[in-house]
Formats: C-alpha cells, structure tokens, sequence
C-alpha cells in the first residue's frame, strides 16, 4: 500500500490536494500533518474538521518551542530581507522537518505539499525533503492548477473548503509574523484597508516604555519578569501590536525572480531586532559591528532560502555566537506612534566610557587633545594629493 504524508492546513490548496493525490498520482493511504509554530486555535480546529470530513488520518506536532528558539536566532543575526523581519522563511523548514519525521515513523513513501510554481515554499518544504530517500510531490504545481480551478473541483467533489475571509485574502500566521497578499493587494497601487491587520492597531498618542533583558544576544525578561521564548514573543506581540508597531507594505522580491506586494505584521520581532541592534551598538567594537552586517545579510538570506542547515551557515553561526557572547545587558524601548524605538542602554561589557567621550573633560585617559592634531594633518593628505593633480 503506497502512502503520502501532505503538509495540511485544512485550506483549499491543501484539502483539494488530498483526493488528487489519490485520484491523479495513485496513493493509496494520504496522512494529513498539521505542524503548530503559533498559528490561532481556529486554524487547527478548521484542519481537524476538514480532515474528519475528508476522513482523513490526521496528525498536529507541536513545534511551538523549536520555531522559536529560531526566532531568538534570527533576533541574534539582526535577520531582516528586503526591510521586514523573516517569519514564513524560519517557519517553513521547521514545519518541513516534522513532516518528515512523520512519514518516516508512518513509514510513507512520499511527503507532499500544496505550494504553486510561483511561490518561495516549494523551495523551502523540498530543500528539506529531498534530502531524504522520499518522494517529493506537489500537485499545485505539477498539474498547474489555479485557485479558481481549485475552487471549482471542490465545489464539484463537495470538498469543506474555506478560503479565509471569503476568500480576498491569502493569510499565513506564525508565532512570529502574520502575512497578507492576494486579492486587490496584488496592484501595487492599492491601499489596504484596516481590515487586513489583526495583531496590529492604529498607532495612538499613548506612550510606553519596556525594558528588555538581553544574555547572549537572546531575550530572556521584560521589565524584570523572565519568559521562556514563546511566552516572551506572545507577549511582545500583544503589547507592541496594540501601539501599532510592527506594520510592513513592500514589493518583495522572491527567489524565482518574481516581484510581489506583500503586507506583513510582526510587533514582537520589530521590537526585538530593535532592541537587539541598539545593546550590539553598545558592546561591539566598530570593526565588528561593520563585520557583522555583512555576516548577518548572508545569514538572512540563507534563512529566506530556507537553507539554515547549509554549511556557509554553520561558519556564519560561529562569527555570530562569539560577537553575542558580550551582547549582555537591558535596552529600554519607547512605543511611540507605531514605532519600537531604544532609548536607553546597559551592559557591563560596554565599550563606552562617558567620561572620555564627555565634552566636560580635557582628556581621553592619558591622551591630549593636542595629540590629535598630528592625526588631523594625515587625515585625507591622500585625497588632497589625488585632488591637486
């Protein structure tokens, strides 16, 4: 008996990919897998009811913690593409992992999702996968299906579907982040209405300020409370959100060279590379920090790829842990008219001292200020040379 465990969500891709799997690729048992990394209890009640209907066998793993000790990774590379924090791209290869583990204790003979052709989490799910002996299989884009089309055969095989908000909206949620695309957010020119944000509010004239713990690079307290990972993001985005931080609207470029609008929401991770970025300009030396932002894009865009495990990224890990091994202290954060903005800093590893940079001193430890001027005669003699020519 052949057998396929399908990424499941309990929307139209994937609900429409079960009997396809059966019907058009000959299997003859699909297992449903439904992987929690902090989607809202509707969706895993919609997938468990869709999956009874389809009488469907059907697993949850819960990956909760694991995505988001990734998320305090990702916080520790200053990872951002394109402008906005990643938050689909850490998800999906944590997601790809428990299904495979799945298949391979249900002893399947091929895992399966419902990407298109056109998006990056083909790319994500298989980078994973076919590093397996398993059969990768994507009935989207291998019959080419469209969503129009989808939608008719499931009202023609009388398949529960749900589109989400009838359909206008394609929406992916995560501990980390919530996306929104499809529908009028396609035309570039279209402003989004204020329906399409959940986690996030109008910002307001209300101020706040937080003071956030780091050690190691990781956020472990806000204003002295300790949190595990999970409790810290939750409440990071309830309590950014409600000031309006963490909205991004920009044309992304995807990895198959497609240029596409996509809208995004991610208070607690807003926050946190903010806070995170201003305790590094603290506590590194200029040379690393200049070092570092060259490491952390590289670092971005593997994790974008959906490639963390590559090699590159083991070497990129090791100069990122060491500059962290410092990135100990508190960041005070002002939410401010929708923004999450460091206000103050402390560390004992400061490479700071207030009073050689005080304008109320004459000295730098044992150096003059008439000491620089020998430094200020050499200062762009090169440039003066290159110009006088």
């Amino acid at each position: 008996m052949k057998s396929v465990a399908l990424a499941f969500s309990g929307g139209l891709d994937t609900t429409v990919c079960v009997p396809l799997l059966e019907e058009e690729y000959d299997y003859d048992e699909v297992i449903g897998v439904t992987v929690d990394v902090g989607q809202p209890e509707e969706e895993f009640a919609e997938a468990e009811e869709t999956a009874e209907a389809l009488n469907l066998e059907h697993y949850v793993v819960d990956a909760k913690d694991a995505f988001a000790e990734q998320c305090l990774d990702a916080v520790k590379a200053n990872a951002t593409y394109q402008g906005y924090p990643l938050g689909t791209a850490l998800a999906r290869p944590v997601i790809a992992e428990a299904i495979l583990d799945v298949a391979k204790k249900n002893d399947c003979d091929a895992v399966a999702h419902g990407c298109t052709g056109k998006g990056n989490d083909q790319l994500r799910f298989e980078a994973v996968w076919r590093a397996s002996d398993l059969e990768v299989i994507a009935p989207v884009r291998e019959l080419g299906l469209t969503r129009e089309w989808e939608m008719e055969y499931a009202d023609d095989h009388d398949l529960p579907v749900e589109g989400g908000n009838e359909g206008v909206w394609s929406i992916d949620t995560n501990l980390w982040s919530r996306s929104v695309e499809g529908g009028n957010l396609e035309d570039p020119g279209y402003v989004p209405p204020e329906e399409i944000y959940e986690w996030t509010t109008k910002p307001g004239a209300e101020t706040e300020l937080v003071e956030i713990e780091f050690e190691g690079g990781k956020p472990v307290a806000i204003d002295g409370e300790s949190y595990d990972a999970v409790e810290l993001i939750e409440y990071l985005n309830e309590f950014a959100g409600k000031h309006g931080v963490g909205r991004t609207d920009l044309m992304e470029d995807r990895m198959l060279g497609l240029k596409v609008r996509e809208n995004y929401e991610h208070p607690a991770a807003t926050t946190l590379l903010n806070a995170h970025q201003a305790l590094e300009g603290l506590v590194l030396t200029k040379e690393e920090r200049s070092s570092k932002t060259g490491i952390d894009q590289q670092w971005a865009e593997k994790a974008y790829e959906g490639l963390l495990s590559a090699p590159l990224v083991n070497a990129l890990d090791g100069f990122i842990n060491t500059t962290q091994e410092k990135v100990t202290g508190t960041v005070t954060v002002k939410f401010e008219g929708g923004q999450a903005r460091p206000v103050a800093r402390e560390s004992e590893y400061a490479v700071y001292s207030e009073d050689a940079a005080s304008f109320n001193t004459e000295t730098v430890g044992k150096i003059e200020q008439a000491d620089a001027t020998g430094v200020a005669k050499y200062h762009g003699y090169q440039a003066r040379l290159a110009n006088n020519e």
